[in-house]
């Protein structure tokens, strides 16, 4: 349910905002005042190269890291300390770099653990599989079927996640994420391992995801084919800073985006 002191947004209103934030490790500095926005409905793309401080800053997004200076604002609200848990009841949902699954626990079982927050009853309640308890593990089962149907992962619901291709898995992953029902889904590298054909399926989820469901995706990917393709603004990041901001086709025609993707010298 919406907090009555949350904000209703409109589509191209700005959903999270990030404003000067630095993040540093000791003596080591993976952002250093990096500013830009998320707006409501779009597919925002973060890329740059290896090491530029990408996954880091989806990690300060989602609360896992807290930035040293600067502030994230998310939904008009400035958020200092918080945490990954808070962040997911607040409508944030990620995917990570290396597929984070219960390896042992079927497909179908992978999804509906992104149901836990949405779950009411209490662990007694839960334990005896009866009354409310019953009958609302059947309204998230529900939900989690359709995703499936979504996902054309049908033909793997009760297979354990470990025993499936690095591709499929990375769609479980997806699942998993779509199941929280997310205003704003975080992508770390959905394509990465990923043969052609994969990476062309992945595309058209995350555009669906994008367009049926009205869901804000921030992306990290490293093809930028996928890249131009797929998303609105892209944002650029090389050593820790913000060197470029704009469309698709800006971005790759800006000169500090060749350079730095080349690996020209400074």
């Amino acid at each position: 349910m919406r907090a009555p002191d949350t904000p209703i947004l409109a589509k191209g209103d700005v959903l999270l905002a990030v404003e000067n934030v630095s993040l540093s490790f000791g003596g080591v500095k993976a952002l250093t005042d990096v500013s830009f926005d998320i707006r409501k409905g779009e597919i925002r793309a973060i890329i740059g190269p290896n090491g530029a401080g990408k996954t880091s800053m989806l990690n300060c997004i989602n609360g896992f890291y807290h930035p040293t200076e600067g502030r994230i604002t998310f939904k008009g609200a400035t958020r200092r300390r918080m945490r990954p848990y808070e962040a997911a009841r607040g409508g944030i949902a990620r995917t990570f770099q290396n597929v984070a699954l219960f390896k042992g626990m079927t497909t179908l079982d992978n999804i509906m653990a992104g149901r836990s927050l949405k779950m009411r009853r209490g662990f007694f309640w839960q334990a005896l599989r009866q009354g409310p308890a019953l009958q609302e593990e059947v309204e998230h089962r529900r939900v989690v079927e359709d995703i499936i149907d979504f996902l054309e992962i049908q033909a793997i619901r009760k297979v354990p996640v470990g025993k499936l291709p690095y591709g499929l898995q990375k769609r479980v992953e997806l699942g998993r994420a779509l199941a929280m029902e997310p205003e704003l889904l975080l992508l770390d590298e959905p394509m990465a391992g990923m043969n052609l054909e994969e990476k062309e399926d992945m595309s058209r989820f995350i555009l669906d995801v994008n367009q049926q469901f009205g869901t804000t995706i921030a992306l990290i990917e490293h093809d930028m084919g996928v890249v131009m393709d797929l998303s609105d603004r892209v944002v650029v990041l090389e050593y820790g800073r913000k060197i470029a901001d704009g469309k698709p086709e800006e971005i790759k025609r800006d000169q500090r985006v060749i350079d730095a993707y080349l690996g020209v010298a400074h």
